[in-house]
């Protein structure tokens, strides 16, 4: 009978592919677990019991400001226009096409592309269904419709976005296979399930340190995505960097825009005078 390493070749995509499905899988048991399922929020209210079609022009531009003034949102788009200078998109993209130094070849790193953005979706349906929803059935399931509706809307969004520029930009994927090669759906998917994912969370009531766990365990999904989309030669970083900012801005604009509830500003960049000239300060709270 022939076995599979995980240091082997033939082995490391099978590998790779049981640690994201049972990464996945025991995150959205702990998400499912938590008693705050049927509990409220701490205004008393459930989520998404405060969605809304019209909340404002006021929050809307604060929604607005707010996801693209996050490290999440800006630090990728200037990684993205930082590998467009000496063709360092062009140089990484082949490299990384050629050597598929994490998946073993392109057709495993496809594959396992695939794998991480179902397990994305996974835990952010989890997610929803954790969130603090009401303590009456009905109730319960009439909040979560809504909530469920304001984040789909999101994610749907999001995805016209993507064809959109797809067809604007017209630009050749590495393997040369269609002109579909920016942005990144796959990771402009993955990163719009782990934005609604860490929003969702920050209603559960966890601990500082088990939500910044979640953030951490968010983001590598989220930056595994888009690095097999590079190694499987359907895009270059700019690419899938560019992906993970729009998937970050729609997750963050349409949860905080729609959704009602108050989430705070876990991070915050600032831009002070002084005397040598202007200081930037990152602010972070938990």
């Amino acid at each position: 009978m022939m076995t599979c390493s995980p240091c082997s070749p033939a082995g490391k995509e099978q590998f790779f592919a049981r640690i994201a499905q049972k990464t996945a899988v025991i995150l959205s048991i702990c998400l499912l677990l938590t008693t705050a399922a049927c509990g409220t929020l701490p205004n008393g209210r459930g989520w998404g019991q405060d969605a809304t079609i019209a909340p404002g022009w006021g929050r809307v531009g604060e929604a607005a400001w707010n996801a693209l003034s996050a490290p999440e949102t800006w630090a990728p788009a200037a990684g993205a226009l930082a590998f467009r200078i000496n063709h360092a998109d062009r140089n990484v993209s082949e490299w990384a096409a050629k050597s598929t130094p994490v998946y073993g070849s392109q057709m495993k790193a496809a594959h396992m592309s695939d794998n991480l953005l179902k397990a994305s979706g996974v835990l952010w349906a989890a997610s929803g269904i954790a969130t603090p929803g009401g303590p009456e059935a009905g109730e319960w399931i009439e909040n979560k419709t809504k909530g469920f509706l304001v984040e789909t809307v999101g994610g749907i969004s999001m995805r016209e976005t993507v064809a959109y520029l797809k067809n604007a930009t017209d630009r050749t994927r590495p393997n040369g296979r269609d002109q579909a090669s920016f942005p990144s759906g796959h990771s402009s998917g993955a990163a719009v399930f782990a934005t609604m994912t860490s929003k969702n969370i920050d209603t559960l009531g966890w601990s500082d340190g088990e939500v910044a766990a979640a953030r951490i365990g968010l983001g590598a999904m989220t930056a595994a995505t888009a690095w097999a989309r590079v190694e499987a030669n359907q895009h270059y970083p700019s690419d899938v960097l560019a992906g993970i900012v729009i998937g970050h801005f729609f997750g963050a604009f349409f949860t905080d825009a729609f959704l009602g509830i108050e989430n705070p500003q876990h991070a915050l960049l600032l831009f002070e005078p002084s005397k040598e000239g202007v200081v930037a300060t990152l602010s972070l709270g938990f």
